[in-house]
C-alpha cells in the first residue's frame, strides 16, 4: 500500500506548516499573556531560579514513527517481527541504533533515548493530544499543549512571542492551548523558507500597512481611553493594560524576531549542513528563535504513517532526513553553548506494531515506542528502560507521555503538580499523571 504524504490513515491532512489557529497582536491575546506572566507568584519566581533548562524544541514525528527501527531494533526477535535494518554502535556506550541514522549515531553521547514509553490510544488525533498535552484525553477538559503552558507559565525575552509553530499537528487541541484561552496558542509560521525568510502570523504586519500606521491606531486608542480613565472607577487596571498593551506592541517595534527568521544571515555551510529542506531550515529558524529568547519552538516531519511499504519509507525518505536535521540541531546548540539550556525532544504520537504486516508496513501500536531527548538537564549517552524481545511492551522501567512531560517541566523549573485555574474557576493540576523520572536527570 503506497503511502499518501498529504494526510494520514484516518484523513486528515498534513502539512509542513501550521496555517491555522493562533490570535494576532491586535486584539488583547498578548497583553494578556503579559498581564498574566506579570501576575506570576513570587514562589513561581523562586522555582525558575532553580531550572535547569530554559526553553524547549519539540521535533514532532506526525504520523506514528516505527521506533521500532529506530531506537530500539530488535535483532533476535523472529523473522517478521525484526525488520530489515541492521543496527550500528554509537558513541554511548551500549546504545545500538539504526543503520539510516549514522550522524545520531555519532552524537548519542549527547542524548537520553526512552526506550520503554507506552500509552493506550493507538488512534492518531487522541494520541497526539496525549503525547503534546501530557494529559490523557477527557471530554471533560481541552488541556493545553505543553507550549502552552510554557508560554503561560515562563516569560519569554522582551519582543520575541513565546511560543512559535512550524508544524500542523492534528486538527482539535492538539498543539493549541485549551482550557488556557486564545493567548496561549503558538504564533504561526506560514510558508517555507524557500530564500531564507519566513512570514508569521500575528508578528508581521499585513501588506500596505506600516509602523506608522500602527503607532497612529494606537495614539487614536489612547485617546479614547484617557477619555474613559476620567469616569472609570478602575483607572489603574486600565493604566495597567495600557502598559501590556505598549509591551505588545514591541514585539512588532523590536527587530529580534525579525531577525531570527532571516536565515540569510547564517552561513551556507551551516544552512546546508541542516539540509535546505523546510524540515532542515525550520530547525535552524527554532535555533535563531530560541538564541533570540522564545520559550518553545515546535517543529514537524510528516509522513510517517508508515502503513505500507515502511521500510522503503524510512530509508529513502524519512530516516536520512532525521539523521541531517537532529544531528544538526544537537550539535548546533551544543556548539554554542546552549544545549545545557535547551531540551531538545524527537517524539510522535505511537510507535508501530512489531509484527511487519502483508503490506511490509507497520500498524499502530501505542503499547511500546521510544522517543529522544538531548540537553536541559537530561542525562547524556543514556538508555532508559528496555522493551521484551519482540518489542511489544516495556519490560523495564515502563513510562507515559505524562511523565516524559512532568519531567521536562521539572527541568523547566515548574512542579508538574502545580495547578492552574480555568476562566470558568476550576482548578486543573499540571499534569494529573505525571510522575517525574529521576533517573532521566543529569
Amino acid at each position: 500500500m503506497a503511502e499518501n504524504l498529504t494526510t494520514d490513515c484516518e484523513g486528515f491532512a498534513r502539512r509542513d506548516f501550521l496555517k491555522i489557529g493562533a490570535a494576532g497582536v491586535f486584539g488583547l491575546s498578548l497583553p494578556q499573556i503579559l498581564e498574566m506572566e506579570a501576575r506570576a507568584s513570587a514562589a513561581d519566581r523562586d522555582a525558575r531560579a532553580n531550572r535547569r533548562a530554559d526553553s524547549v524544541i519539540l521535533v514532532w514525528l506526525a504520523g506514528g514513527p516505527a521506533t521500532i527501527d529506530m531506537w530500539d531494533l530488535r535483532p533476535n526477535a523472529p523473522e517478521g517481527i525484526r525488520g530489515e535494518f541492521r543496527q550500528i554502535p554509537t558513541r554511548a556506550d551500549g546504545i545500538a541504533i539504526s543503520q539510516h541514522l549514522p550522524r545520531m549515531a555519532q552524537i548519542m553521547d549527547r542524548c537520553t533515548v526512552v526506550r520503554s514509553l507506552a500509552h493506550t490510544i493507538p488512534s492518531h488525533g487522541p494520541a497526539t493530544v496525549f503525547m503534546t498535552t501530557g494529559n490523557k484525553p477527557t471530554p471533560a477538559v481541552q488541556y493545553p499543549a505543553i507550549g502552552s503552558l510554557a508560554s503561560r507559565l515562563l516569560p519569554a525575552a522582551a519582543g520575541v512571542p513565546p511560543y512559535v509553530s512550524f508544524s500542523e499537528l492534528r486538527n482539535g487541541a492538539a498543539g493549541q492551548s485549551g482550557y488556557l484561552g486564545t493567548a496561549y496558542n503558538p504564533f504561526i509560521v506560514e510558508g517555507a523558507a524557500a530564500n531564507g525568510t519566513y512570514r508569521v502570523r500575528g508578528i508581521t504586519l499585513p501588506n500596505g500597512f506600516t509602523l506608522d500606521q500602527l503607532e497612529n491606531r494606537n495614539r487614536l486608542l489612547g485617546r479614547f481611553e484617557a477619555g474613559f480613565r476620567a469616569v472609570d472607577r478602575q483607572a489603574d487596571l486600565v493604566d495597567g493594560m495600557d502598559a501590556f498593551h505598549r509591551q505588545a506592541l514591541e514585539i512588532l517595534r523590536s527587530d529580534r524576531t525579525r531577525n531570527a527568521f532571516n536565515l540569510q544571515s547564517e552561513s551556507q555551510n551551516l544552512r546546508q549542513r541542516y539540509g535546505m529542506t523546510p524540515f532542515g531550515q525550520g530547525a535552524l529558524a527554532a535555533r535563531r528563535l530560541i538564541e533570540a529568547g522564545v520559550r518553545f519552538v515546535t517543529v514537524t516531519l510528516g509522513g510517517w504513517d508508515t502503513h505500507g511499504q515502511n521500510f522503503n519509507a524510512l530509508s529513502q525518505r524519512l530516516l536520512p532526513q532525521l539523521d541531517t536535521v537532529l544531528s544538526a540541531l544537537i550539535e548546533d546548540l551544543d556548539g554554542r553553548g546552549m544545549l545545557e539550556r535547551t531540551i531538545v525532544y524527537c517524539a510522535g504520537e505511537f510507535g508501530r506494531t512489531p509484527r511487519i504486516n502483508r503490506n511490509n508496513g507497520r500498524d499502530h501500536w501505542a503499547r511500546s515506542m521510544a522517543v529522544l531527548l538531548a540537553g536541559g538537564g537530561f542525562r547524556r549517552g543514556y538508555a532508559h528502560g528496555t522493551t521484551d524481545v519482540q518489542g511489544m511492551a516495556p519490560a523495564t522501567d515502563p513510562c507515559t507521555p505524562d511523565d516524559m512531560a512532568a519531567t521536562i517541566f521539572s527541568n523547566l523549573g515548574i512542579d508538574p503538580g502545580q495547578e492552574l485555574m480555568t476562566p470558568t474557576g476550576r482548578p486543573i493540576q499540571l499534569f494529573r499523571e505525571g510522575r517525574v523520572v529521576p533517573r532521566l536527570l543529569a
